[in-house]
């Protein structure tokens, strides 16, 4: 490794603002690419309800995230599930929650600015596009931070 990569984590939480599609999204490719070679979670500032449309975005590329269940930072933190290394922050709001939480926590915080795919307006499938579009821009990140 040279001076100008970022180190190899050996644990990573992906943060949104509801853990209901974008870090859900983020935390299932990193694991199917990682293929349990390290830890992956996702929490969020608040508690959203899993997204069908999320679902699907990461169904059609042969990821089942159907049973993922949304969960706040302070639930991770009551089962101890704050020993992160890395915490990649996918919205405003989680990136200012995950520098809270470097005051006591020994985590290197990476922001990864993801639109927003529920703001998307129109048809199911012009909707649905909007996902596959947060789906496939994360995709790239990770495969680029990630990959070996």
């Amino acid at each position: 490794m040279n001076d100008t990569e970022p180190a190899r984590p050996r644990a990573v939480l992906f943060a949104c603002g509801l853990n209901s599609v974008r870090s859900p999204m983020a935390a299932a490719l990193l694991r199917q690419m990682q293929g349990g070679a390290l830890t992956v979670a996702s929490a969020g500032v608040r508690k959203g309800e899993l997204d069908g449309f999320a679902v699907a975005a990461m169904a059609e590329i042969g990821i089942d995230i159907a049973e993922h269940q949304p969960m706040t930072f302070e639930e991770l933190e009551d089962w101890d599930g704050l020993d992160f290394d890395l915490i990649v922050t996918l919205a405003p709001e989680a990136h200012h929650k995950a520098l809270e939480l470097t005051h006591r926590l020994a985590a290197a915080v990476e922001y990864w600015p993801t639109a927003d795919p529920t703001d998307a307006e129109g048809n199911r499938e012009q909707r649905l596009d909007a996902y596959r579009a947060v789906r496939d821009q994360l995709m790239a990140r990770i495969h680029a931070r990630f990959a070996a």
